[in-house]
């Protein structure tokens, strides 16, 4: 795991001491060691966090065995053992960034669907001045690029690029979607001219401009209905449980792969709890797991993790985090996100991945279950929505949830003001997590631009909406929001997250599966659910769903209320100049008058105004 950095600038615009800044800006992702390439028109710089081949030999940048390719990357290969069986040159490191290196040499980028892993990385053609980035299938790694059609930048950080010689111009639009989802989604930062590569594609870059192509496609790996119904394993309960576990012992086992020592991030919550039933049985050697907890007691799961740490025989670790805690990280956030970034766990996965980070290396989470196996609510939102019923009578029943002040009642009342069909995904994931609706942004921004309309690519087959809102937050939420939570707080403390329920290949299983195996009744997630209760008792999970939170409507009433009495004055507002500050006062007035639901939104506008004053 790593931070890599680079350029190809055929008019001299970048130059070898910018890419030195850049690549020491991101020293955080790569403490172990540094290396530069530069040739007059490229640069390649890399910042090294050592897990696989701790030697210096395995420091990058790395050149082929012919000479011709350049390499830096940042990720994992997790079956770059395999894949050595296709190599016919010598190796000098024992790791995984020569069989990248060296496998591309010889089949150029088919290569890439031979990886399995998270990575990013740039290969450069010394020959051609041909430059090639490749981002992994969902997005787990990070790439960001600057391109004004001429000069081209790339790094694993926002930040990097902002030390180039280069004009950044607010992208009002990407402003719009934070104020909507409380990130920005893909391809959109919050920059003019600079971009978010897209999950699961590559880019070349040379004289003649720039090329994207997408070499693994989500929708291109849902099979059609016959085929779903044909194969037992997606519909059958026993083959469907015997196949998955398959598929989590061997991601797992590829994922304990490290010359450094794994520990796992433990809530206590079905996702993470799975990831640390296999590694417990898999590992060599007794696991270490780590957890925080609150003090209030609503917000606090450690004692959940703490009881599945004993069951599973964990060598557990425990935190337990004051408001002083969190004041001490709340100045960071900006510096680590780069960009506005709404989702408050961000807080909280930060300061385990610091406490983790005292211990090991390598973590293992839990990302993706709920996605993949139907854990949210908005999932049973889409199915109530698409209902024809609420189709016909959504807008009065939204007048008579008005009358009432409960949040579910406003919650319910915002989710059934949905807009156009095309945009109920978004909607659906706006109001559940209390953003602004686009309707409500048009009124609060002074200048209002359009927000982003977000779709994925035609499907083979009908899917149940509850299917479409989840491959809504494959698209979107989990590789902008949830990845970029992770990747950003562990890097920051050097710790490398690697994700099992995210290897494709259960991906590819999970999008196919029967809804009927991810919902039954009640209980959401049954297949993973049903696979976990063979490792923990299930009455350590007979408890409502709760996420990695933290009391943050308490907070920002009492210990946090001058972040709101700083960024959200009227003269700060005013001074920044893009919100309405009648309506924030409206805000302010009503939250602090008990309706602390509206926290999601005072907490976006704090982190975009934070973000503009910057």
């Amino acid at each position: 795991m790593c931070g890599i950095a680079g350029y190809l600038s055929f008019s001299e615009k970048f130059q070898e001491s910018h890419l030195k800044l850049m690549t020491n800006t991101i020293k955080h992702r790569g403490p172990d060691a540094d290396g530069f390439f530069c040739d007059g028109t490229v640069g390649l710089g890399h910042r090294r966090l050592s897990i696989l081949d701790l030697s210096s030999k395995a420091n990058q940048p790395m050149i082929s065995n012919n000479e011709r390719w350049v390499i830096v990357f940042n990720g994992e290969i997790y079956n770059y053992r395999e894949l050595l069986r296709q190599i016919e040159v010598p190796l000098k490191t024992t790791g995984d960034t020569e069989v990248i290196l060296e496998l591309f040499a010889k089949q150029y980028v088919k290569s890439v669907y031979h990886f399995n892993g998270m990575f990013a990385f740039a290969m450069y053609d010394r020959l051609e001045q041909d430059l090639f980035i490749f981002r992994d299938r969902i997005g787990i790694k990070p790439v960001y690029y600057y391109w004004d059609g001429e000069d081209f930048a790339f790094s694993s950080e926002l930040k990097s690029l902002t030390k180039l010689p280069i004009e950044l111009e607010y992208n009002k639009q990407a402003l719009a979607d934070f104020l909507h989802l409380g990130y920005i989604p893909t391809p959109h930062t919050p920059y003019k001219n600079v971009f978010k590569m897209e999950a699961g594609s590559w880019l070349k870059v040379n004289k003649t401009g720039l090329i994207s192509e997408k070499y693994w496609q989500l929708t291109e790996k849902l099979h059609s209905k016959e085929k779903q119904q044909k194969l037992s394993l997606y519909t059958k309960e026993k083959e469907a449980k015997e196949y998955l576990k398959s598929l989590l012992e061997s991601s797992l086992n590829y994922r304990l792969i490290s010359d450094v020592p794994v520990g796992i991030l433990l809530s206590g919550g079905i996702d993470s709890s799975t990831v640390a039933a296999f590694a417990a049985k898999q590992s060599n050697s007794r696991v270490d797991s780590f957890t925080i907890g609150f003090k209030d007691s609503k917000s606090n799961e450690s004692e959940f993790a703490k009881s599945v740490a004993q069951h599973l025989g964990t060598n557990h670790h425990e935190l337990m985090v004051s408001i002083d805690d969190v004041k001490e990280i709340i100045p960071k956030m900006l510096d680590m996100y780069d960009e506005p970034f709404g989702d408050t766990s961000a807080v909280p996965t930060s300061i385990v991945s610091q406490l983790a980070r005292k211990h090991v290396k390598v973590a293992l989470g839990g990302d993706g279950g709920d996605e993949l196996f139907f854990g949210y609510g908005s999932y049973s939102w889409a199915e109530r929505l698409n209902n024809g019923f609420w189709g016909i009578f959504r807008k009065p029943t939204a007048q008579l949830l008005k009358i009432s002040k409960k949040p579910s009642f406003q919650k319910a009342k915002n989710l059934f003001n949905y807009p156009k069909k095309e945009e109920l995904a978004s909607h659906i994931f706006s109001q559940e997590q209390f953003y602004f609706s686009k309707k409500e942004i048009g009124q609060l921004m002074i200048e209002s631009p359009l927000t982003t309309l977000l779709r994925y690519p035609k499907v083979p087959r009908n899917l149940s909406p509850a299917e479409k809102q989840a491959l809504f937050d494959l698209y979107y939420y989990l590789p902008d929001d949830l990845l970029t939570k992770v990747d950003r707080a562990s890097m920051w403390h050097a710790l490398e997250v690697r994700v099992p329920l995210l290897d494709h290949r259960i991906i590819e299983f999970a999008i196919n599966l029967n809804p009927d195996l991810k919902v039954q009744g009640k209980t959401t997630k049954y297949l993973l659910k049903q696979i976990l209760y063979d490792f923990v008792p299930e009455k350590l999970f007979q408890r409502p769903k709760q996420g990695f939170s933290i009391p943050m409507s308490q907070w920002l009433q009492t210990d946090l209320k001058y972040l709101i009495d700083t960024h959200l004055s009227k003269e700060n507002i005013e001074k920044i100049g893009i919100v309405r500050v009648e309506m924030v006062e409206n805000m302010k007035n009503k939250f602090f008058k008990g309706q602390t639901f509206f926290y999601n939104r005072l907490w976006a506008l704090i982190v975009l105004h934070q973000f503009l004053a910057k």
